[in-house]
Order: C-alpha cells, then structure tokens, then sequence
C-alpha cells in the first residue's frame, strides 16, 4: 500500500470520526433541550388545573417568535384572540405563561376574587437593579420585604400628619413654577406671545416636588436665577426618566434566563448607566444624613429622607438598612 493509500484512509477515517462526534453532538445538545424545556414547564403535583387556549408554543423560547414578528404586540394579542373567539388566552413566553384577558367579568374576577394569587408583581432585571435587589415597595414581589416596606410607607410617608407637615415644600414648589414660567415669559422678548414647553416644565415640576419631599431640597447644583433647573437637575431628570421607560418594558432576557448575560435588547446597560447617574446624586446625600443622625448633629425630621433614616425598633435600632433607604429614596424619586 502507498503513502497516497494510507493518506487517504487516514482522512476517510478522520472525516468519519468528526461526523460521528457532530452527530453525538446534535443528539446532546437536543436532549439537553428537551430536558431543560420539561424542567421548565414541570407543574408542582398540586397544580393539574389546565390552561386557557392558546397558539401551539416552540420548544424553550415558547411564542417569542411570533410576538416579536407582530408588532406592535398588543395587536398581534387582539387579533389572535378574535381569531381564536375567546376572550381569556394563554401565550407562553420562555417559561413564563402569560394570561390575555378582554373581558370585564374575567378581570374582575382576577382583580377582586383572585387578588391574592396574582397581586405580585413580575421580577425582572431591570425592577432587579432598580430597587437593588427587591428592597422597596412598589417594585417587590409579594412577600416579607413587600409587607415590610408597605407598611413604612403607608403609616409614616403617606401619613395624614405628614402630607400636612410637608405641605409647605409642595407650596414652595408650587410658587417656583409659576416664577419660573413667569421668567420664561418675560424673557422671551421676541415672540408676541411666551412660548413654554409645558411637558419639560411639568417633569421638572414633579421631579422638583419628590426632591424637596425627598431630600429637602431643590437643586443638585446651583441652579438658575429664573428657578429653572441646572445642569444637574437636567441629567438628573433624563436619568429618573430612562429608569420609568424601561422599567418593565419588553425584554427577551426576563423570559429566557439563561440569556441574561447578553444583554440583546441592550437594557440592562441602559438601565446602569441611569442608575450610576441618579447614584451619584442620591448617594452623598443619604450618606451624609445617615451620618447626622448617628453623631447626633441632627435630631429633628424634615423630609422624608429624615423619617426613614429615624425609624427605630423596640431596642432602638435601626428598622431600615442604608441599602434598603438608598432603594426606596430612588423608586419615590
């Protein structure tokens, strides 16, 4: 046998070897998904009641494909309802099975009779790293910490004796704005008529509000002479309303785990740098504060800041961790 022979043999054998091992491969890799998927899927032994009808679902990505080729999705949703003539559905996205409802009485049902079941909010990453890891109230599952943070919030933020104590920061701010307004006004000495942009001046409005409440303050910065925001407020602001966009907006990530550490709707990058910016103003504050309360240089309450830093148990310890007040101080603002 010639060296061309056993060259020959050699590759045949080599190029057998290779698709046997591709082959073993694919078996793998589909098993794997089978059983991730029923893993996914699996009913605790208690829970056998069926679900509402629904399109056929794919193996691990569930309708994801078909939601995300029918935009604008509530609309691909109301169409495949009439379709399907029912007004209660079931689309599974990942291994999250989603309930569609367009009937009052069903709603109802949900919002009234069933509220205990489905009164949690859903997690995802951004509610994740907003409330720091579930720490607040309004972002936070059903559960201690929720029960916990509502009833502070309830009984000594949104308390009748403190919306009156408070009252006058919501007064101060009230004036700001019509000062403000008014400077915009006058200012404007090249038009008949003051232009303003009213949605621009309402965000900072209700910013400035929260921020007073908050922190007993108006300005990060200096400010301006017409009481409009500075250079601070104006990052400030933009970073509070990427947060709101995207705080459970859409992404493919929540629903398929095990993609979460790609980032492919570029949200969880968005959303830290906006929580690095509100940080960097929240952050000294609140540290500052915590600071005065402990070394005793501060010993009244002002704002809401002030309340949740005080709060103290029966052994005169603090009821709120720094981390914990940091949480609730971003999702108020």
């Amino acid at each position: 046998m010639d060296h061309s022979s056993i060259f020959l043999l050699s590759h045949l054998h080599l190029q057998t070897l290779l698709s046997s091992l591709i082959i073993l491969v694919i078996i793998f890799c589909i098993t794997f998904l089978k059983g991730l998927e029923s893993h996914l899927l699996k009913k605790p032994k208690n829970q056998e009641v069926p679900l509402p009808p629904g399109p056929k679902p794919w193996p691990i990505i569930g309708n994801l494909p078909e939601m995300l080729a029918n935009r604008p999705t509530f609309r691909w949703i109301n169409n495949l309802m009439k379709e399907m003539k029912t007004e209660i559905a079931c689309i599974r996205l990942g291994n999250v099975h989603v309930i569609l409802v367009t009937c009052p009485i069903i709603a109802r049902e949900f919002l009234r009779k069933q509220d205990a079941t489905f009164a949690s909010r859903p997690t995802s990453i951004t509610t994740s790293l907003i409330s720091r890891g579930y720490l607040t109230t309004t972002l936070v599952p059903l559960g201690e910490q929720w029960k916990k943070m509502r009833r502070i919030v309830g009984n000594e933020l949104l308390s009748t004796t403190i919306h009156h104590q408070l009252q006058h920061k919501r007064l101060e701010e009230a004036n700001n704005l019509v000062f403000y307004i008014y400077s915009m006004c006058k200012n404007n000495v090249n038009a008949d008529v003051g232009l303003v942009n009213v949605r621009d001046v309402t965000q900072h409005y209700c910013c400035n509000v929260i921020k007073n409440l908050s922190f007993g303050m108006r300005y990060f910065g200096e400010g301006k002479n017409d009481g409009g925001p500075g250079c601070e407020e104006v990052e400030h602001l933009e970073a509070i309303f990427v947060l709101l966009k995207y705080i459970y907006d859409f992404s493919v990530s929540d629903y398929v785990p095990c993609l979460r550490g790609l980032d492919l709707d570029g949200h969880d990058n968005k959303v830290k740098k906006a929580i690095q910016i509100v940080n960097k103003y929240h952050d000294p504050i609140i540290d500052q504060r915590i600071k005065e309360w402990n070394d005793g240089s501060k010993i009244h309450t002002e704002d809401f800041l002030d309340i949740l830093i005080s709060l103290r148990d029966a052994n005169n310890n603090p009821v709120l961790t720094t981390q914990e007040i940091k949480a609730q101080i971003n999702v108020s603002d």
